[in-house]
């Protein structure tokens, strides 16, 4: 009889560093354990695959929206096509940092599932510093994706103060059943962690939260494909009260380092990623809070920018502006 996959949820709100986390446990994997990642992102582009690429694991992407919001069906044919193509001895997903969590968790707890996975602890992963704000603490999202956790990492903890990581301490201090709190920073989690065990009386305040919002399709469709007549395509997505632009670019088309670095500081939005290519190779550029992270990359399929934030988003002048940051596009 096959042994049941664990499989892991890495909840977290947008920028708290959900795929810094990843990448870190990736890098300290076992040899031995073969291990797969299906990653969901409100934008229709989807970075979060291609930052974990070159980290040893298989990845899965479903981009468009969260993945409570569409009837589970994505979520089910990516999960099963992952698990038949990786046969992975550990699985994690990470949803949508808008998502709300509840029916991912009747998905990977039903009947269909009993003898394929077998649910590991579950994780949040918090940034003290938005938790004192008054509009993480009152968002029904928010608030059960920390109920929902077994254990509430919180990252970035070199950047707060101790009264910030307190208030947290003292909010899952009255979560039942107890929770563990877990200080790191730059999402350097301890393997341990992940042996720890599950609650599944854990409930969420709001599992409806997400009820309202439109079906979204079964696959996000992508379009036509990029070619040297078209190396680009722009995409919009709106939804759980953001919106977000994203652009695709074939790999040939090559970007100034300092252009484009420029155009990523300058932008007010409330989070950036991308994946792009420039003079020397590939950077990764991720953007939280006005920080902005530049680090080098293996060589990718395509180039990808993602834009999201509260406030609508003017999509021909930021596109303007980012092909204003190209250094060299194809010859047809």
């Amino acid at each position: 009889m096959t042994t049941p996959v664990t499989t892991h949820l890495i909840m977290g709100f947008l920028g708290t560093g959900k795929t810094t986390l990843l990448r870190h446990l990736l890098a300290n994997k076992p040899e031995q354990e073969r291990w797969a990642i299906l990653v969901n992102e409100f934008g229709e582009v989807g970075i979060d695959g291609a930052l974990l690429t070159d980290q040893g694991a298989m990845i899965k992407e479903v981009p468009g929206g969260c993945l409570c919001c569409v009837s589970g069906l994505p979520f089910q044919i990516g999960l099963n096509a992952l698990l038949h193509k990786a046969k992975p001895d550990r699985l994690f997903i990470e949803p949508s940092g808008l998502g709300h969590p509840s029916r991912i968790l009747d998905t990977l707890t039903a009947e269909h599932y009993q003898d394929v996975l077998q649910l590991g602890a579950t994780f949040c992963v918090v940034d003290p510093r938005q938790w004192t704000d008054a509009r993480y603490q009152e968002h029904d999202t928010y608030r059960d994706q920390l109920a929902l956790a077994d254990i509430i990492v919180a990252n970035k903890t070199e950047l707060c103060e101790p009264a910030q990581l307190d208030a947290l301490r003292q909010d899952i201090a009255q979560q039942q059943p107890p929770q563990q709190l877990v200080a790191v920073t730059q999402g350097r989690l301890d393997q341990h962690w992940l042996q720890q065990t599950h609650h599944a009386e854990r409930k969420a305040a709001s599992p409806q939260a997400h009820a309202g919002n439109v079906a979204r399709p079964l696959i996000a469709d992508s379009g036509p494909r990029l070619s040297r007549s078209q190396p680009w395509r722009r995409y919009s997505n709106h939804g759980q009260e953001h919106y977000s632009i994203g652009w695709r670019f074939l790999d040939e088309v090559c970007f100034d380092l300092q252009a484009v670095e420029s155009f990523c500081r300058e932008l007010k939005v409330a989070r950036l990623k991308a994946v792009l290519r420039v003079e020397d190779g590939w950077r990764a550029f991720n953007k939280v809070d006005d920080q902005l992270s530049v680090y080098r990359l293996a060589p990718q399929k395509e180039g990808r920018l993602e834009l999201i934030d509260p406030d609508p988003l003017m999509a021909h002048p930021l596109h303007k502006q980012l092909m204003q940051t190209v250094l060299s596009l194809p010859s047809s």
